[in-house]
């Protein structure tokens, strides 16, 4: 039986750990905030919970991932595998397997790469570092959803955070213009205009974005500053238009001899 240590049972953790238990695996845990699994064994601390543990899932926060490592080190004993689940920085998950390797602990790098709620343990993994073969091997035997990322630490993270800048980027886009589009009484036409599009969508598309992008890059540039001072004439916060502005001036101003 794999002995788990999960350490951070809030929402993600919880989920992941009910689902480890019900596979079968021996799951003790802590939280710093006193939160309890039902099956999941409670210990008093990060030491406490990782001393016999064969696996350590680090499900907190990127602001607690050192943290955690820091107080678990003490009491991991060689050849345990470290999985750190956080959305923490590239940079960040490298330092945690440089300050865990040497105690003869390994760091895995994983990404989770949907939402966990409702999928908990199938929440698609992506993972990076030397001993990700160890992890998955490990948890899709308790049926979890993870596949290898080849690369070192940080590198499935990596592809993570580079894939947010795209969705939650948009995201925050459409938030912004349906706030104008609401104080300017045609939130309706311009919902219809956005799904059309998003429907639309293909690889070509792409190209024609970042091509376009490049190449009427003065054009653009004048156009979101426009759309900024709609957004204040509003008195809708301007976040992303100015953004978007500021990218297309300094496209505008590094093309030899301008672009249209």
């Amino acid at each position: 039986m794999t002995r788990i240590a999960v350490l951070g049972l809030g929402e993600a953790g919880s989920e992941i750990a009910r689902d480890l238990v019900a596979a079968g695996a021996d799951v003790r845990g802590y939280d710093p905030k006193g939160l309890a699994v039902d099956g999941v064994a409670t210990r008093g601390s990060e030491a406490e919970a990782v001393a016999d543990a064969d696996l350590v899932l680090s499900v907190n926060s990127s602001h607690d991932a050192a943290v955690a490592l820091d107080n678990a080190l003490p009491a991991l004993r060689p050849g345990t595998l470290w999985a750190d689940l956080n959305t923490a920085s590239p940079g960040l998950k490298a330092a945690l397997a440089e300050r865990a390797a040497p105690a003869g602990v390994d760091v895995v790098d994983v990404a989770l790469m949907s939402p966990v709620p409702g999928k908990g343990l199938r929440t698609p993994m992506l993972v990076s570092g030397e001993a990700a073969g160890r992890y998955v091997g490990l948890v899709t035997g308790l049926g979890a959803d993870a596949r290898v990322q080849e690369g070192p630490v940080g590198t499935a993270i990596s592809r993570k955070l580079l894939r947010s800048v795209f969705y939650k980027g948009l995201a925050a886009a459409v938030t912004e213009a349906l706030r104008g589009a609401e104080a300017a009484g045609c939130e309706d036409w311009l919902r219809g205009n956005v799904a059309a599009e998003l429907a639309g969508f293909d690889e070509r598309t792409l190209d024609r974005l970042v091509e376009g992008t490049r190449v009427h890059a003065r054009r653009r540039a004048d156009e979101m500053a426009a759309a900024t001072e709609q957004l204040e004439e509003l008195g809708v916060p301007a976040r992303i238009a100015p953004a978007a502005r500021d990218l297309l001036v300094e496209l505008r101003d590094a093309a030899p001899g301008g672009t249209a």
